[in-house]
């Protein structure tokens, strides 16, 4: 499977998106041209889970804190309260997962941002990348 982050290209993946060494986000296409499924953890700053979506339904949120929206090709994740989109996903026409935005905190406390041209965590960011991960996992941070 083909995953875009931000502009970043992530050829050849398992779907699995590691975030500081944890599996933090896992896409998944039942079968080609979709749906998609989108696994994810959502963490405080001193690592607790605060929200959990599994196969693209809300599984687990404390204090209603995040809304799910999902869509014709994919799903909206939306903190409530500050109105920021924790993760957007989708699937393309070309095949490919693209996750355009996103604001959410990883294991450890750090925030990743997203955004259409980069993805951005502590001191470190990636624009433009294109990676082939034979079959491998995303590696962020």
């Amino acid at each position: 499977m083909d995953v875009e982050i931000g502009s970043n290209l992530y050829r050849n993946t398992d779907g699995a998106v590691e975030i500081e060494g944890v599996p933090q986000l896992m896409l998944a296409l039942r079968r080609p041209g979709g749906p998609l499924l989108v696994n994810f953890v959502l963490y405080d700053n001193v690592g607790r889970v605060v929200a959990k979506v599994v196969d693209s339904t809300i599984a687990f949120n404390e204090r209603r804190a995040y809304e799910l929206t999902k869509l014709p090709a994919g799903l909206v994740l939306t903190h409530v309260e500050s109105g920021k989109v924790a993760l957007q996903a989708e699937l393309k026409e070309n095949g490919r997962v693209a996750v355009p935005k996103g604001e959410f905190l990883t294991v450890k406390g750090h925030l990743l941002e997203i955004s259409p041209v980069e993805w951005r965590v502590e001191k470190r960011r990636l624009s433009g990348g294109d990676t082939d991960l034979n079959g491998g996992a995303v590696v962020i941070g």
